[in-house]
């Protein structure tokens, strides 16, 4: 099942997704600019072998839900979203009201 639902912020409507597969849940909040996703996203593969995409997205591990995506820490975070502000460490909210 994909379960699609806008999630309001005082900077703008960011769009949460999740994926139910069988065994495990895909994640994901994404802005226009910019997302935060669930342990499924390649951070290295993102800065390495797609650099001159210069995808703003972050990382963050061991969630189920949009609002433990939100409420965690991102464990890693692209090039791009490091110039952008948005470091390892900071709260998924937090990375999402940079995205704007």
């Amino acid at each position: 099942m994909i379960e699609v639902n806008p999630i309001h912020f005082p900077e703008g409507t960011a769009i949460a997704v999740t994926v139910r597969l069988p065994k495990t849940t895909l994640l994901a909040v994404t802005t226009d600019k910019g997302y935060i996703m669930c342990g499924a996203l390649d951070v290295g593969l993102l800065n390495e072998r797609l650099a001159s995409r210069e995808i703003l997205a972050g990382r963050a591990v061991g969630v189920k839900t949009i609002d433990e995506l939100l409420a965690a820490p991102l464990e890693s975070v692209t090039t791009t979203a490091e110039q952008a502000g948005i470091t390892a460490g900071m709260i998924g909210r937090e990375a999402v009201r940079k995205m704007f």
